[in-house]
């Protein structure tokens, strides 16, 4: 099992930028595919951003793609996730994700933090 906890949070403004950071317990960290969700009120929690257990491969949604980066540290047991040029849209509530021998996605079986606020002005 793999506990998730995220940070990094908060308001900001049009074109502003925030970094997310997802610290796991555990000892396997680096045997998980590591992901990024977010919900904005009313909505389905959608995809983000995804990274391979070893950090070669990335993938993004093409509504962040360009904007944001997703990263981790293995040593350190965390990810990351890079918010630039943030838009209202942006606004949610981001989750990470984990997946044990593959990467998250909407339809998996994944370990998921509790979530951190993101709020974008106009």
């Amino acid at each position: 099992q793999v506990q998730l906890v995220e940070t990094g949070g908060g308001l900001v403004q049009t074109g502003g930028s925030l970094r997310l950071s997802c610290a796991a317990s555990g000892r396997t960290f680096s045997s998980y595919g590591m992901g990024w969700f977010r919900q904005a009120p009313g909505k389905e929690r959608e995809f983000v951003a995804t990274i391979s257990p070893g950090g070669s491969f990335t993938y993004y949604a093409d509504s962040v793609k360009g904007r944001f980066t997703i990263s981790r540290d293995n040593a350190k047991n965390t990810v990351a996730l890079q918010m630039n040029s943030l838009k209202p849209e942006d606004t949610a509530v981001y989750y990470c994700a984990a997946r044990q021998g593959g990467l998250p996605g909407s339809r998996t079986s994944n370990y998921w933090g509790q979530g951190t606020q993101v709020t974008v002005s106009s």
